[in-house]
């Protein structure tokens, strides 16, 4: 399983999202709260439920430092917890899409001024793309104007 976003953690923890921001955020409290169950308690390292980090991130959401502990948390305990990892991603799924209808994390694109060569990508969360395009042309010079050559 991928790792859980940290800028996606930090923003639930800070209230984005509005009241579906914060179902997510009590979505998340509660699977975190439920008992750690462990494949093989005797072999498994020792690592924690990530609540702690929950509560942490959940105090201080403009701390990036504690949104990455709150990640590397919850990846460890889904490596361990089936049940956990399988909880998890269906919380990671069902999250990025109320946020993404709900508009959070929205994306007001402009241009203005100047003249753009080539192309011009606008959208929100591009991952995994490449964009081959050629060099643009260097643009015909216009002829200076005959006025400017008369008289000057």
């Amino acid at each position: 399983m991928d790792p859980i976003s940290v800028g996606l953690l930090a923003a639930l923890a800070g209230g984005a999202g509005g009241e579906v921001g914060r179902q997510a955020w009590e979505g998340l409290s509660a699977l975190v709260r439920r008992p750690f169950r462990r494949g093989n308690a005797d072999s498994a390292p020792e690592v924690g439920s990530a609540e702690a980090e929950l509560e942490l991130l959940a105090r201080d959401p403009d701390d990036q430092h504690l949104a990455h502990l709150l990640s590397t948390a919850l990846s460890e305990r889904a490596a361990l917890d089936a049940d956990f990892r399988t909880g998890l991603q269906a919380w990671h799924t069902q999250a990025q899409a109320q946020l993404t209808r709900t508009g959070d994390g929205g994306v007001r694109n402009e241009i203005s001024g100047g003249r753009q060569e080539g192309p011009v990508l606008m959208g929100r969360d591009f991952s995994g793309q490449s964009f081959i395009t050629s060099r643009p042309s260097t643009p015909a010079v216009p002829p200076d104007d005959e006025e400017s050559q008369v008289g000057g």
